[in-house]
């Protein structure tokens, strides 16, 4: 039986970890912060085990500082860091051509904050005819209303609105699955 096209394969995702940077994660809320670091942390060690490439942004990172480490020390070895000063990844020196190169037309995007990078990001991969998902559960913005108007305006353009439980069942699909026990596991 053919699956449905907009669910999630590990083998054809992406994990992009958007601006998780510890001085612009001290201006979100702690309750949606703390969110964000544990799902975050989460699918990390998911993509790890399932071979999901993982793409990261740093938003300027000489005053916002590297990847927070709560991030950081969960990413597997070959996740590949951007710098960039534009909002929109696809403005990082690299980014596009690394997403092409790794032959994946489904792009799972987490991060911060959302009515600003992760929306930018969104719309540009939309229009480059990468399927997008963007995790509410996953992202932050300083205010949670812009964090709002942000999911409500890319969903009306076409991005696929998720949570990270959902992806991490879609990238196992059976409980048959080698790796299930241990990303169950995760999830308590």
């Amino acid at each position: 039986m053919a699956t449905h096209p907009n669910l999630l394969e590990a083998d054809n995702s992406v994990l992009l970890v958007v601006d998780i940077q510890q001085r612009l994660s001290a201006a979100m809320p702690a309750t949606d912060l703390q969110q964000m670091l544990s799902h975050g942390q989460r699918l990390m060690k998911a993509a790890e085990l399932l071979d999901v490439s993982v793409l990261v942004t740093e938003q300027y990172p000489q005053g916002l500082g590297p990847t927070q480490a709560d991030i950081g020390e969960c990413l597997p070895g070959s996740a590949r860091i951007f710098s960039k000063t534009g909002f929109s990844c696809c403005a990082a020196d690299g980014f596009k051509q690394a997403l092409a190169d790794t032959g994946r037309q489904q792009v799972v995007i987490i991060g911060q904050e959302a009515h600003v990078c992760v929306l930018q990001t969104a719309l540009e991969l939309l229009s480059a005819n990468y399927q997008v998902h963007v995790l509410a559960d996953v992202v932050c913005s300083r205010q949670v209303q812009h964090k709002d108007y942000a999911l409500q305006r890319m969903q009306q353009q076409g991005v696929t609105l998720s949570c990270h439980e959902s992806v991490l069942f879609e990238w196992l699909r059976d409980a048959r699955h080698s790796h299930f026990k241990t990303i169950s596991a995760l999830l308590r």
